[in-house]
């Protein structure tokens, strides 16, 4: 590859600083076969526009998470005549968004204001580490919020008493969780949906497209499956959680009169089989008031009978 007459030429420092690469980055990619070598013009190399398109699409598929090797198998097909289109659509869906939630703007007095009204600049540190808020380039008094629907989670969970150092703990144990629910859940969906469109050779630009509808339509399957799962599992747990309370204890601010008492903890996994977890609880004090009256009952026919013994005696 050659400039055209009438061209841009650079060395390659030019070269360098206008793609953002490092000269021997350049010429690393050369020996990789990534980048096609310089037009020699007596003692000097020199570069093209064409040269510096491909160090920038290079450096774009390398933010994507391509590897090296399959930047080359890509060039090489597009070179070829195959062309990236299918590839680059392909791509795009993927680095689309994942969700419908919009980014907003907050000023830092306002996100004082939602905080108790004072400032905590090792929170708004800590904030923007975990990407809750990014700084705002030019302007230290703004944050972008990636996600308003996680800041107003930390906003009720602080109004409740919630330190923000145990909700920035709590994040971080959260992300790595979720973190993994999402890995699985690729691995599981490339394993039977995508291992055909990942072979060796870059999917054609019919399968590109076949696979950025795949794309489309399983995206939302990972938050749907999280969503049901997260409530099951929050009712079950919220719902043995409480059962525990009460049996073991009285709960705060309960109606005066009433006495709680310890169950054993396999009689109320026994119950909560036959019963269900939401409603053992329940089971357990009907039990106890069934099993009162028909003590009293027994109580009430032994006097009766004890009564009408005496009074058959002469």
């Amino acid at each position: 590859m050659s400039d055209e007459p009438g061209g841009a030429a650079y060395r390659i420092e030019d070269l360098a600083h206008r793609s953002g690469a490092t000269v021997r980055t350049i010429r690393a990619y050369q020996d990789r076969g990534l980048l096609p070598r310089p037009e020699r013009r007596g003692r000097a190399n020199v570069y093209a526009e064409a040269h510096l398109a491909r160090l920038r699409q290079i450096a774009g598929l390398l933010d994507r998470g391509y590897t090296l090797a399959s930047i080359k198998e890509l060039l090489e097909a597009w070179d070829a005549g195959r062309g990236l289109g299918g590839i680059l659509g392909l791509v795009a869906e993927v680095d689309g968004p994942w969700t419908d939630e919009e980014a907003a703007r907050i000023s830092r007095a306002e996100l004082e204001e939602r905080f108790g009204g004072r400032s905590d600049e090792a929170a708004v540190a800590e904030a923007v580490e975990l990407g809750v808020l990014e700084p705002v380039p030019g302007d230290e008094d703004v944050f972008l919020v990636p996600s308003p629907q996680e800041l107003s989670a930390a906003v009720e969970l602080y109004t409740a008493g919630v330190p923000l150092s145990a909700i920035s703990c709590h994040l971080r144990e959260l992300r790595g969780q979720v973190e993994h629910i999402a890995s699985r859940f690729l691995e599981f969906t490339t394993e039977y949906v995508f291992a055909r469109y990942l072979g060796e050779r870059p999917p054609s630009d019919t399968e590109a497209a076949e696979a950025a509808s795949l794309v489309r339509r399983l995206r939302p399957l990972a938050q749907q499956t999280v969503d049901a799962e997260l409530a099951r599992a929050m009712r079950l747990f919220a719902t043995r959680h409480l059962s525990r309370h009460l049996a073991a204890g009285q709960l705060p601010n309960e109606p005066e009169g009433v006495r709680r008492v310890e169950v054993a903890a396999g009689t109320m996994r026994a119950v909560e089989a036959l019963v269900g977890p939401e409603h053992a609880a329940a089971f357990v004090a009907a039990a106890a008031e069934r099993e009162l009256q028909a003590r009293t009952l027994d109580r009430l026919a032994a006097k009766g009978l004890n009564h009408s013994i005496v009074d058959e005696i002469p």
